[in-house]
């Protein structure tokens, strides 16, 4: 739907093959220097408090004209709020060459999107209802994923695997060293590594952890989060007394 069409934030309880859905539809969100009216900046309000509360969050684009600057911004939120977004391609009853268009869409997804590698990308059209039921499908899957979670037994085999491959590297002549990983949190999964100098250690190895990690436990899609810890020995890092 076009930006500024619809003004409030609509809710609907529904049932879904046989799943109670609470779905809101928000405002379209237009750039701030478009944005004229003060019903719109409330709408645009109501829209960014749904977000915060939402558990999924669908973007609709515009299939012709997809990934403008504000679609960005508003994906980039969804994925700092924790919320797992899903994407849908709107207007596909316009499109020629759809097979060509979707494969080019989803590599632009997952170019401007590595924050949720492998997030779901759907075409749809609100205009003869196609792609809906795959689209429902695409959120209930999303859903289970951004609520999941993994044994630290699991955790720290495939820690194990990490550090035998591809071990962190050394930072001012010393060698970083990691303990153990375990979940502490879902909805994003949250994870928490144990290791001798947090502040130390690379955002890229962070971001290699975090890649191998949503690979090895098929989570695609959603924000995870790894936090760094220091191990809990008090001593940790300090020189032994002779």
């Amino acid at each position: 739907p076009e930006a500024g069409i619809t003004r409030d934030s609509i809710s609907v309880d529904w049932d879904w093959r046989g799943r109670r859905i609470k779905l809101f539809d928000t405002a379209g969100m237009r750039r701030k220097s478009k944005v004229q009216e003060k019903l719109e900046k409330l709408s645009v309000q109501d829209g960014l408090r749904a977000i915060r509360f939402a558990e999924i969050v669908i973007i609709v684009l515009d299939a012709t004209i997809p990934f403008e600057k504000q679609d960005l911004q508003i994906a980039d939120l969804i994925i700092r709020e924790g919320r797992a977004p899903v994407i849908a391609f709107n207007k596909w009853d316009l499109i020629d060459n759809p097979q060509e268009l979707l494969a080019e869409l989803r590599e632009k997804t997952e170019r401007l999107l590595p924050q949720v590698r492998g997030i779901q990308a759907v075409p749809v059209s609100a205009e003869t209802g196609r792609g809906l039921d795959k689209l429902m499908e695409s959120v209930i899957k999303t859903h289970k994923v951004w609520n999941s979670r993994v044994s630290t037994g699991k955790l720290n085999r495939w820690l194990e695997g990490i550090l035998a491959h591809h071990p962190p590297p050394a930072v001012a002549g010393r060698r970083l060293k990691i303990k153990y990983v375990t979940q502490a949190k879902t909805r994003p999964p949250g994870f928490v590594v144990s290791c001798s100098r947090p502040d130390a250690m690379p955002q890229s190895y962070v971001r290699y952890l975090t890649n191998s990690l949503r690979e090895a436990f098929d989570m695609p899609g959603v924000p995870i989060r790894m936090a760094l810890r220091t191990s809990d020995n008090p001593f940790a890092g300090r020189a032994k007394k002779r």
